[in-house]
């Protein structure tokens, strides 16, 4: 069974920074792509960034610029430092992982942590 643990979470002054990791752990896999979403009270879940298994990101454009997205490929570990932080960046931030295991590929979705930019 694969798990994502996120960590970083937390409360930050408008221009403040935080760094969000994402742990994958369990059983043997690979990572396709890995990255970010982020869901505001009453709005839909939106991507922040992803990275692919051959380097290349992807970023949204409200946080292109502010937001970097690393990959720690020895520890299967992703990392979103995010600088400059909104009050429009408050939101729960979710790690999601498309992980091949074998032939298969599956999706995969941390629980979550909480970002609150005060202004």
């Amino acid at each position: 069974q694969v798990q994502l643990v996120e960590s970083g979470g937390g409360l930050v002054q408008a221009g403040g920074s935080l760094r969000l990791s994402c742990a994958a752990s369990g059983s043997t896999f690979s990572i396709n792509t890995i990255g970010w979403y982020r869901q505001a009270p009453g709005k839909q879940r939106e991507l922040v960034a992803n990275i692919r298994s051959g380097g290349s990101m992807n970023y949204a454009d409200s946080v292109q610029g502010r937001f970097t997205i690393s990959m720690d490929n020895a520890k299967n570990t992703v990392h979103l430092q995010m600088n400059n932080l909104k009050p429009e960046d408050t939101a729960v931030y979710y790690c999601h992982g498309i992980l091949q295991i074998t032939t298969r590929s599956y999706s995969y979705w941390g629980q979550g942590t909480q970002v609150t930019v005060s202004s």
